[in-house]
């Protein structure tokens, strides 16, 4: 079938699904082996054609409402399609270049967490000097915000910096763009298998509802984000954009990426004890390039809260999900300084500004600037590389208001 070297980070154990054109075409869904991409519709409407209707669109959504038996099925096919010489004929044929990617499921609802102690805590140390670093509810719950679905964006759109109301020295209050731009680097995952109004996902289910990972870049103003929080938290700091990676790799292809979670040093409620469960920490390494100089890497095994606890908690008041949503990790960072994920901890909020090459120095993104933000499972012993891509984007003005 295709020529995959042995270790390729897109080989046979990945298979992401995207959504892809070619010139003026329209998207349609694919999954990637190696540096091509399998027509999914066409493959299915000859292999498999009562799977055909759940991804002839340019979205995942119908096939996200299906039960995760479907997409286990639907998975297992495509593998066996992609590596038996005997439907060569078949699937050759739909094999093409990537072409360009589109984002490959319309979001619903998207919430954002806050689930790395080492960020919560700089961030506290940063702001609260004086106070604890950590809230008192930190470590009993998963704190997170309701997001702006409507400004999800795949990754490459440019980000236009936002406008809104800051407060300077002096304690005046003004209006503009911002001035402290800033990214955060964070995990994303996508949700299947909607539920019922009052109907909870409890830990043991979360398979059930979490249909693949993809990479977050989650866009924040500084200044305005600092001036609005009190008392109802992230609003148009945060809501201007949200950049998405373009492939969504399947929970499976992390079976072998599990691993444990920090040690909780304050005791949880039930509905969030996994304990007695598998771990549902992933081993993902992350890594923020700025204008080509990578900057930091994040290491996303050392959050405090994993997916399944974020999705329990996001559910257990009766919230209903639906195929389509998409939740995020917050903030990955892990205790060394070169392991923050936010442009505000690596500068000390401004204070220590940052060097890239050629004598510039950073502590907020500049006009121009494009920031990268990469994801692997690295190999370890038997198990291959894993490769989730990358989000980018680039900071362009936006005119003023007149």
């Amino acid at each position: 079938m295709p020529g995959v070297e042995a270790g390729h980070p897109y080989g046979v154990h990945n298979l992401p699904y995207g959504a892809v054109s070619t010139g003026a075409g329209d998207p349609r869904l694919v999954v990637r082996i190696g540096d091509v991409a399998l027509d999914l519709a066409g493959a299915c409407a000859r292999l498999a054609p009562d799977l055909a209707p759940l991804v002839s669109g340019p979205v995942l959504n119908p096939l996200l409402a299906a039960p995760a038996s479907t997409w286990r099925r639907l998975r297992e096919a495509v593998r066996t399609w992609l590596t038996d010489e005997s439907v060569r004929p078949v699937v050759e044929p739909l094999l093409a270049p990537i072409g360009r990617t589109h984002l490959p499921f319309a979001v619903g609802d998207y919430v954002d967490f806050y689930a790395s102690a080492h960020h919560a805590s700089a961030i506290g140390r940063i702001f609260r000097p004086d106070s604890p670093a950590l809230p008192e509810n930190w470590k009993h719950l998963p704190i997170g915000y309701h997001g702006r679905s409507g400004t999800v964006v795949v990754s490459g759109t440019p980000i236009a910096r936002p406008h809104g109301q800051r407060r300077v020295a002096g304690g005046t209050v003004e209006f503009g763009p911002s001035l402290r731009l800033d990214i955060e680097a964070e995990v994303g995952f996508v949700v299947g298998g909607g539920t019922r109004l009052g109907e909870p996902v409890a830990l043991a289910g979360a398979a059930e509802h979490i249909f693949g990972v993809c990479l977050v870049n989650d866009w924040s103003a500084r200044d305005l984000q600092a001036w609005e929080y009190v008392p109802l938290g992230p609003f148009l700091g945060k809501s201007f954009a949200t950049s998405v990676s373009p492939w969504v790799v399947p929970l499976e292809a992390f079976d072998n990426a599990r691993t444990a979670p920090p040690p909780r040093d304050v005791p949880l409620m039930s509905y969030l004890d996994d304990a007695a469960l598998p771990p549902w920490g992933l081993d993902i390494a992350l890594e923020i390039e700025l204008n080509g100089t990578v900057i930091t890497r994040p290491p996303f095994p050392s959050m405090y809260w994993t997916a399944a606890q974020m999705l329990a908690h996001m559910t257990v008041n009766g919230a209903t999900v639906r195929p389509g949503d998409l939740f995020a990790s917050g903030t990955v960072s892990g205790p060394e300084p070169d392991q923050a994920g936010s442009l505000m901890e690596l500068s000390q909020a401004g204070r220590s500004p940052f060097a890239l090459p050629g004598g510039v120095t950073r502590s907020f993104l500049e006009d121009g600037d494009e920031v990268v933000i990469r994801g692997r499972v690295p190999a370890a012993g038997d198990r291959p590389e894993l490769g989730l891509g990358e989000v980018t984007g680039v900071v362009v003005a936006k005119p003023a208001l007149q």
